[in-house]
């Protein structure tokens, strides 16, 4: 931490702190880039999103620009600065979904707010662009409790919507899912349900009725269908959405065992760094998060109902143990896939329709148990001396 004094600033620079735009009195001593008017603001901005884009900050920071002689030099510094603003807007919107999947409402309120000054400065104050920042900032408000900051955010992105001659259905599915959101938290359901129905409309539009981004509006349908006790209802939707992430991480798993006909790279790394890019790109650390919470609601719930049915047991103990095998938790992931085999295996005895659900837990779990610690053999010398 390094303090600093407004008074012996430059003629005309005031420096402001990161989080709430007052006068700075802290500077990060890393960076140097990054002001805070307190200790716990800059506390929060370094959990949040400083720790990760501290040295990013520099470049895009930096006042005396470099002189260059030709347009083309101008030209290939503009685009290069345009590209890092661009990651940046990137990795501060994907930090900030993260922390809201996690429950770290606070935290994510930085990161949203360093993605919508990043996004205002490359694309301008009326973009759609600007509106997955405020939709951040509105579900961290809903978290927080702050409805009313919640409303002026949603609002503001729904004003921003409006006056966009074009707005893509991925934007607008976001939008209608966090006023769906604020209003299952102020006990409104109806409007809740009609606002998440459109979620899933403007979602499927854009990437399918079966796809892990859609399945997130049927997932909010089903806890308000919960809390409105109607739990059979709630379950058909809990289920589909299990059969989604099911589907989706079965081909994860899927690209994680084959071996590719030609690396793309050099060295013997090759194979394994193209998998891995493959799985990055089919699950970001966002959509990570949000599997892990919305996955391991569902199987609580599953695994606390008595009535739970043995076909939805084993496929929700199936899919989170999918979704450890991908977080590389072998050992969990053996645990619960398991739990899924034995269920399948009395689904097997009664019959059904079910056979594929059932083949594909049994070799999965087929496939895990070569991580299974083995048992140490008792030492030949210690069998001769119980049996004397």
């Amino acid at each position: 931490m390094t303090s600093i004094n407004p008074l012996a600033n430059p003629k005309g620079v005031t420096l402001l702190c990161e989080l709430c735009k007052k006068a700075a009195y802290i500077q990060c001593p890393d960076c140097r880039v990054a002001y805070y008017c307190s200790v716990e603001h800059q506390h929060i901005d370094f959990v949040g999103i400083h720790e990760k884009i501290c040295q990013l900050l520099i470049p895009l920071r930096q006042t005396a620009e470099p002189f260059l002689q030709s347009e083309e030099e101008r030209e290939k510094r503009r685009l290069s600065l345009l590209n890092r603003k661009q990651h940046m807007i990137e990795l501060t919107r994907t930090t900030g979904q993260k922390l809201l999947f996690e429950g770290s409402f606070a935290e994510a309120v930085p990161a949203a707010l360093q993605s919508l000054a990043f996004s205002i400065d490359v694309y301008g104050l009326t973009s759609v662009e600007l509106v997955p920042a405020y939709l951040i900032l509105g579900e961290a408000s809903i978290g927080l409790n702050r409805l009313d900051q919640a409303e002026e955010y949603l609002s503001q992105a729904q004003w921003t919507v409006l006056k966009a001659s074009e707005c893509g259905n991925h934007i607008k599915s976001k939008l209608y899912r966090i006023i769906g959101l604020l209003y299952s938290t102020k006990g409104d359901y109806d409007e809740a349900l009609r606002n998440f129905a459109d979620d899933v409309f403007h979602a499927s539009e854009e990437f399918g009725t079966d796809d892990i981004r859609t399945s997130g509006g049927y997932y909010h349908m089903a806890n308000v269908f919960s809390k409105l006790d109607q739990q059979q209802t709630a379950d058909s939707h809990y289920e589909h959405v299990t059969e989604i992430w099911q589907a989706h991480l079965r081909k994860m798993v899927k690209i994680r065992l084959q071996t590719p006909a030609t690396p793309k790279g050099v060295g013997p790394d090759a194979f394994t760094h193209n998998i891995e890019r493959q799985l990055d790109e089919m699950l970001d650390e966002a959509q990570e998060a949000e599997a892990v919470k919305v996955l391991s609601h569902i199987y609580s719930l599953r695994n606390d109902d008595p009535e739970t049915k043995p076909k939805s047991m084993a496929l929700i103990s199936h899919t989170v143990a999918m979704l450890r095998s991908i977080q590389r938790e072998e050992k969990d992931s053996l645990a619960l896939a398991r739990e899924a085999r034995l269920v399948a295996e009395m689904m097997t005895d009664q019959g059904g329709s079910d056979q594929r659900l059932v083949r594909d837990i049994i070799e999965f779990a087929a496939m895990l148990e070569p991580y299974k610690t083995p048992t140490p053999e008792i030492p030949r010398e210690n069998n001769i001396e119980t049996e004397s």
